[in-house]
């Protein structure tokens, strides 16, 4: 994954690069590219969550989420423009010691805290959705892309393709290894398989902020209190 992650980043970069020398010496208002790709780096937050659980997750959750978008200019304003796209989105949540057995056939999610007795170094929960975003975008300068004030607000709706939670090096309460085994655990069955979250980001040139709320709960209701993700971080983007 992280592999894939940094070919779409060159490719991305490449390709931005080329798009933006060609807008710049276009005609007025661009003839800009309509296809893109929207690479976002994010960290990952859980609001909502019992404190039980919410201390024991770890305070930076990285993930990515890649989207191939259509991008479309008002005729009226060019500074104005609708995309719309489809892609994967992912989350990583980590754990210090504590699990959560996904695969578990309770009425209720387990969340099992491990702080007094073995427990694994490296623990995550993971989910990947795919997605289709859509978005009402802002460009101060259709003619040059790459130096302008760029800000989106959108949506985007989601279908769970996976969650997984994956376990690596089994040590001791005070830290001693016992085995450096990695552990997989798949099962979709605690979560809502629908995921519709608002969306917005604002910045200048390939570069953005943007922001992420989820608009549905992770999980489904009554197996584990009601959850939303936020993700936080930086696009990369022509548009």
């Amino acid at each position: 994954m992280r592999k894939l992650f940094a070919i779409l980043f060159a490719c991305t970069i490449s390709t931005i690069a080329i798009s933006q020398t060609k807008t710049s010496i276009s005609s007025k208002f661009g003839n800009r590219p309509a296809d893109h790709l929207m690479i976002q780096l994010a960290s990952n937050f859980w609001n909502g969550t019992a404190d039980s659980v919410s201390k024991y997750v770890k305070s930076f959750n990285r993930s990515a989420n890649v989207y191939l978008m259509y991008d479309k200019q008002f005729k009226t304003n060019p500074r104005l423009s609708a995309a719309i796209g489809v892609g994967v989105g992912t989350s990583n949540i980590y754990f210090n010691k504590m699990e959560t057995k996904i695969a578990s056939n309770n009425a209720k999610l387990p969340f099992i805290k491990t702080d007094t007795g073995n427990n694994y170094k490296k623990y995550k929960l993971a989910t990947a959705y795919l997605e289709i975003p859509v978005e009402l975008r802002f460009m101060s300068n259709p003619e040059t892309p790459n130096q302008s004030i760029k800000a989106a607000i959108g949506v985007k709706v989601g279908t769970l393709l996976n969650a997984h939670t994956k376990a690596k090096n089994l040590q001791t309460a005070s830290g001693g290894k016992l085995n450096g085994l990695t552990l997989k655990e798949s099962s979709k069955s605690f979560f809502n398989t629908t995921r519709i979250a608002a969306t917005a980001r604002v910045g200048y040139g390939i570069f953005s902020l943007f922001g992420a709320y989820n608009l549905t709960s992770i999980f489904k209701d009554g197996v584990a209190p009601d959850t939303k993700l936020v993700q936080l971080g930086i696009t990369i983007s022509g548009l």
